[in-house]
């Protein structure tokens, strides 16, 4: 029975996070920090559940933080998401091969 309760809970809790700022915003936002601090939330929200998943998904660190440095600087040099991803994944491959 308690566990009707708890997701009875989470349940409002997830509605209310999403329906408030819909009800309580209904002009704009003129405000540079608030509509910076908005603009940069999607992006931290994706970093903060990427970054644990690449340092544990390969069998050493090592090799996961140095695929993470080459698909740093790949995508600053401006080569798409697919290349990256792809030498990214091959650099793991290789890593992984030598550090055994």
């Amino acid at each position: 029975m308690n566990i009707y309760i708890y997701i009875a809970c989470m349940a409002g809790v997830t509605y209310l996070i999403r329906v408030l700022p819909l009800t309580l915003i209904r002009k704009e936002i003129k405000n540079k920090t608030i509509r910076s601090f908005l603009y940069y939330v999607p992006y931290v929200t994706l970093a903060v559940m990427t970054f644990p998943a690449i340092l544990s998904a390969t069998q050493t660190p090592i090799s996961a933080g140095i695929a993470l440095i080459i698909a740093i600087l790949l995508a600053w040099f401006g080569r798409s998401l697919f290349q990256v991803a792809v030498i990214s994944c091959v650099a793991v491959f290789l890593l992984e091969l030598f550090l055994k």
